[in-house]
């Protein structure tokens, strides 16, 4: 190369490893580096996201190491943080200097960040397409560290760090879209209703976040158990009719061409992700591990592979045990629902065995929530339930 060209890709783009294939709380946490080389007062960097139908906040991802966060695996309920919700309502970032302002809030959330010894935030509503999605926290164990100066750089930061997680939840919500359309164009289209999903999704979520300390889960993990826990059985797409809307009893030859329809699900969701260009974005391989294991038992009786205890992903552990609650506790034109009582006696019976011990127990630990999201997603119409 000649001398005079030597110098033309000198530079190194310090910020091209945002566009590996990463976790977007390995991005979160690369970046919280580079931004403490100008502002090493920043101690931490975290994202909530709302739930837009029960108005939860949820923890989401962080850029603190192992025991630093003082949240996570952590919600609450939008009107137990009247300080974020005024936020939203003034649609502009808060800058609190001295958080001793919020010295006598009574909330677990102000108590833990007050324990960990964070004095001043910043904290920057996130939209998407005008819609509020969430919150991204600057947090400083000093304080009156953000004068506007800082204040204008740290802007420029929280706008990638939006565009980041914007990125990937629009990925992630492409990809339900296209498996919702694929199940919607076939028979399966009538086998569950939208209520059975919300429940199911948030059964998932009650169980994840039991077992988040034990499983070393972390909050993105958690958020796409939630997500994809629903979508266990997409390979019922593939199943004949004569099959999967039989009356009575399948029999030998019938059970073995419906027992195809975990690996049935995961050829369509490689399918997908190949098509949307999908298959590199955090996590997604939660949402295989669910369509193709959670028919796996815990004795190794399980199909398609014949997993055995610790074998089976901790994901398709959770989500096996979220379906079978609500199959058992939902009514059907071919049966009444069973009570909470007689769905928990039946996991019992079924734990060790077949089902998760651990995803079982942590399901009755939250029987209050349980009863809640029974109450919030209940069916209106019975008529189209198999």
């Amino acid at each position: 190369m000649p001398a005079q060209q030597q110098n033309l890709f000198s530079h190194q783009d310090v910020l091209a490893r945002l566009h590996e294939d990463r976790p977007l709380s390995e991005k979160l946490y690369f970046l919280h580096q580079l931004i403490q080389e100008d502002f090493p007062f920043i101690s931490r960097l975290s994202i909530a996201l709302l739930d837009q139908q029960t108005d939860v906040l949820k923890t989401y991802t962080h850029s603190t190491a192992g025991e630093a966060t003082p949240l996570a695996a952590y919600e609450t309920s939008l009107d137990d943080a009247p300080s974020l919700r005024e936020i939203i309502q003034q649609r502009r970032p808060r800058l609190v200097q001295d958080l001793a302002i919020f010295n006598q809030g009574s909330h677990i959330h102000t108590q833990k960040i007050k324990a960990k010894g964070y004095r001043s935030s910043y904290t920057m509503p996130l939209y998407q397409s005008g819609t509020f999605i969430g919150f991204l926290f600057f947090n400083s164990l000093e304080l009156h560290p953000f004068n506007p100066s800082v204040l204008r750089q740290i802007d420029i930061y929280g706008h990638l760090i939006a565009l980041m997680a914007i990125n990937e939840l629009t990925a992630i919500r492409t990809l339900l879209s296209a498996i919702r359309v694929a199940r919607s164009m076939t028979h399966y289209r009538d086998l569950e209703t939208g209520s059975h999903v919300d429940r199911t999704a948030h059964y998932a979520r009650l169980i994840a976040l039991q077992l988040a300390g034990i499983y070393q889960l972390s909050d993105e993990q958690i958020e796409h158990i939630f997500l994809f826990s629903p979508l266990h059985d997409i390979g019922k797409i593939g199943i004949p009719d004569k099959i999967l809307r039989k009356p009575g009893k399948l029999d030998d030859a019938e059970f073995a061409v419906m027992k195809t329809h975990p690996q049935k699900g995961r050829e369509i969701i490689d399918e997908i992700l190949r098509d949307f260009n999908l298959g590199t974005f955090g996590h997604v391989q939660i949402l295989r591990n669910i369509v193709e294991y959670h028919h796996e038992a815990m004795d190794g009786s399980g199909y398609p592979r014949q997993l055995r205890g610790d074998e089976i992903p901790i994901e398709a552990r959770i989500s096996a045990v979220a379906d079978v609650f609500d199959a058992l506790t939902s009514r059907r034109v071919y049966k009444a629902a069973w009570s909470n009582q007689e769905a928990f006696a039946m996991l019992k019976r079924l734990a060790d065995d077949k089902l998760d011990r651990d995803c079982v127990e942590a399901l009755l630990a939250n029987e209050g929530k349980v009863k809640s999201i029974q109450q919030r997603f209940q069916d209106s119409d019975y008529s189209e339930m198999p």
